[in-house]
């Protein structure tokens, strides 16, 4: 007698029944866990191409800030060496100016003006000749007094150090203003 035999009909068809069951559920477990095997595959590859992205855009912004530094690097050394050259006119121009008022001090230098022979001082004429002990050639001059030269010579000073100013912003604007 076989086994089949000895368990009834009903029960028999329960066993196929529970062992067809559990058949196709391990045939569903496994294509789940296939799907699983594949939608982890996809997005391993997602992640893995979203780090390079983002390692690549990393890239490139560094890049772009190295280059911004470098830029404002130039930029600061070109400033420099025209604020330099500014600075170096600036001082020469007011150690001349010193040096002028020096020597406007000591009686060394003396300022004199041309004077228009044709011009007249309470209706008298200003003589166009030269006295005879005088060492000056040509057009009649007069000295000034050195208050005044003092005074003018600081006036000229004055714009020395303003038109160089003006040279120095001028430069600046330049440079700050031109792509390179």
């Amino acid at each position: 007698m076989r086994l089949g035999e000895l368990i009834p009909a009903p029960y028999r068809l329960l066993a196929k029944g529970v062992l067809l069951a559990i058949l196709a559920g391990g045939s569903a477990m496994a294509a789940w866990q296939v799907q699983d095997w594949r939608y982890g595959r996809t997005l391993e590859q997602q992640a893995r191409l979203q780090a390079e992205t983002l390692n690549q855009l990393t890239m490139v912004a560094a890049a772009q800030q190295q280059a911004e530094q470098d830029k404002r690097l130039a930029l600061e050394q070109r400033l420099s060496a025209s604020e330099q050259t500014h600075y170096r006119a600036l001082s020469d121009a007011q150690r001349d100016q010193g040096r002028l008022r020096d020597r406007l001090a000591t009686a060394d230098l003396r300022l004199s003006v041309l004077l228009d022979a044709t011009a007249t001082d309470s209706g008298r004429p200003v003589s166009a000749t030269v006295s005879t002990g005088s060492v000056v050639h040509g057009a009649t001059r007069a000295q000034l007094d050195p208050a005044h030269a003092q005074r003018i010579i600081g006036i000229t000073d004055a714009g020395d150090q303003g038109l160089i100013a003006l040279a120095a912003c001028q430069a600046y604007a330049k440079e700050v203003s031109t792509p390179k």
